[in-house]
C-alpha cells in the first residue's frame, strides 16, 4: 500500500490499556462490559461524606491509595498496558517525537483538611505539586516512560480525555510528533461527590447496580466511577515502519461549544446535532455508514433527552439502523476520564464486532427512537463508529473511528469484514 503524504496520512490506534471497577486489564474489562456486568456499589468512607451515602464504581486493588491520588497508579497501569499492547520499544523510538496528552484532574484536597486543623501535617503524605497542579498525571506518565515530545493536559470537565485524544491527533497532523500516549484517568473524590449531591444529579437505588438508567423513562441521575484508559496513536507510516498492529483509524475529531449554560443544555440539541453532522463531514462518512454510537449517556433527565434528539436529527433515517449504548450504566461516570475509557471500549467493540449493552434500560423514554441495546449487547460487525462527549461548561466532542482491515498493516481481520479502501 502506498504511504500518503503527511498532510493526509491516516492517524491510527495501535495500543489500548484499560482498568476499571469491572476489570484490571483491557480484556477483562471488555469481557465484563460485553456481558453487562456492573461495578457499582455503595462507596466506603470519603472524607466528610458518610460511608454508604454515595454510589460508585470503585477500582479496588491492594496497595492503591484511596481518593484523588488514585489517579496516578490507575493512569500508570493503563499506560503500561497500552505501550505493551502496541509493542512500543521506547528505546528504539525518537523520544522527542513521542508526545503525551492526558486529561487534567483535581489535586489532592487533603491540604484543605490540614489548613482547618482536621489533619496532621504528617498525614498529608503527598508533595505540594501533586496537591495543586491538575497536569500531574500527564507529567508523571511522560517522566515515567521517558517521553520528550509535546506534553499537554486539558481540563474540560467530562470531555477532558476525549479532548486529549483530539489534541494528540492534531499534534501528529501538525508534525509536532509521530506517536503519542493519550487518554485519561480519574478517581472518586469527596469534593466531587459532595458537589454532585448538592446539584441533585446523583442516582440512588436500593440496588446500587440498578441505579444508573440511561435513556430510561425512570432515569434520575448518574453514579460516580473511576478508572483509566490509555491509547497509543501514531501516524500510519510510523506504525507500518515498526511493524505495529492497527485497531482503527481516527477519521475525525471535532469540538464545538454549547453556548447555553454552564451545566444546562439546549433542549433543541442544535449544537450537538451540528457536531455530529460536522464530524461525519470531516470523516467523509454518510449517516448510513455509522454502525455504532457510544453515547455520553449519563442517565440524567436533561443529558439523555438532548442526546436522543441530536442522534435522531444528526443521522436522520439512518438512526433507525444504528446501535447506541451507554456503558456508564455499568462503569459509572468517570468524569475527566469518561470519554477516554468509553472511546477505548468502542475500539474493543469494533475489534470484535459486538455492540455492548445499556443495562437497566427496562422502560425506554418515549423520545428514544433508535436502538439503545437494552439489557444485552449484540453481534454487530460495524465498520464505523462515533463516540460522543457532552460536558459541563458547554464542551462538546465527537470522534469518528473506522475499523482497520488492511493485511499490509500487519493486523488482518476476518475476510467477511471486507478490505479497507486505501
Amino acid at each position: 500500500m502506498p504511504i500518503p503524504d503527511s498532510s493526509s496520512e491516516a492517524i491510527v490506534v495501535t495500543g489500548i490499556g484499560i482498568i476499571t471497577s469491572v476489570g484490571r486489564d483491557r480484556e477483562s474489562v471488555w469481557r465484563a462490559v460485553r456481558e453487562g456486568k456492573s461495578g457499582v456499589r455503595r462507596v466506603g468512607a470519603l472524607r466528610g461524606v458518610p460511608a454508604g451515602l454515595v454510589l460508585g464504581a470503585e477500582v479496588d486493588l491492594p496497595g492503591l491509595p484511596q481518593g484523588r491520588m488514585k489517579v496516578f497508579p490507575l493512569s500508570q497501569i493503563a499506560a503500561a498496558e497500552a505501550i505493551d499492547d502496541a509493542r512500543v520499544d521506547v528505546g528504539s523510538i525518537a523520544v522527542d517525537r513521542f508526545g503525551c496528552f492526558i486529561n487534567g484532574h483535581m489535586g489532592d484536597s487533603r491540604f484543605v483538611d490540614l489548613r482547618v486543623g482536621t489533619l496532621a501535617a504528617e498525614d498529608v503524605g503527598v508533595p505540594w505539586w501533586q496537591q495543586f497542579l491538575p497536569n500531574m498525571a500527564c507529567t508523571e506518565l511522560a517522566n515515567r516512560f521517558g517521553l520528550y515530545g509535546p506534553r499537554l493536559s486539558y481540563s474540560t470537565a467530562c470531555a477532558s480525555s476525549l479532548i486529549a485524544v483530539l489534541s494528540a491527533v492534531r499534534a501528529i497532523r501538525d508534525d509536532q510528533c509521530d506517536i503519542a500516549l493519550t487518554g485519561g484517568a480519574d478517581a472518586i473524590d469527596a469534593l466531587f461527590a459532595a458537589g454532585f449531591r448538592q446539584m441533585k444529579v446523583l442516582a440512588e437505588d436500593d440496588d446500587p447496580q440498578r441505579a444508573c438508567r440511561p435513556f430510561d423513562r425512570n432515569r434520575h441521575g448518574f453514579v460516580l466511577g473511576e478508572g483509566a484508559a490509555m491509547l497509543i496513536v501514531e501516524r500510519f507510516s510510523h506504525a507500518v515502519e515498526r511493524g505495529a498492529k492497527i485497531y482503527a483509524e481516527i477519521k475525525a475529531c471535532t469540538a464545538l461549544a454549547e453556548a447555553h449554560h454552564v451545566t444546562g443544555l439546549d433542549a433543541e440539541s442544535e449544537s450537538l446535532t451540528r457536531l455530529i453532522k460536522e464530524t461525519l463531514r470531516k470523516a467523509d462518512l454518510q449517516p448510513d455508514d455509522i454502525g455504532y454510537i457510544n453515547a455520553h449517556g449519563t442517565g440524567t433527565e436533561q443529558n439523555d433527552l438532548v442526546e436522543m434528539r441530536a442522534i435522531r436529527r444528526g443521522l436522520g433515517r439512518a438512526a433507525d439502523r444504528v446501535c447506541v449504548s451507554s456503558i456508564k450504566s455499568m462503569l459509572g461516570h468517570m468524569i475527566n476520564a469518561a470519554g477516554g475509557v468509553e472511546l477505548a471500549l468502542t475500539l474493543m467493540a469494533m475489534r470484535d464486532g459486538f455492540a455492548p449493552p445499556t443495562i437497566n434500560l427496562t422502560d425506554p423514554d418515549p423520545e428514544l427512537t433508535f436502538d439503545c441495546l437494552p439489557l444485552v449487547g449484540r453481534r454487530n460487525r460495524f465498520q464505523h463508529a462515533l463516540k460522543l462527549s457532552v460536558a459541563f461548561g458547554g464542551h462538546l466532542v465527537a470522534v469518528a473511528l473506522s475499523r482497520w482491515n488492511d493485511a499490509a498493516s500487519g493486523f488482518a481481520y476476518p475476510a467477511e469484514f471486507g478490505q479497507r479502501v486505501a
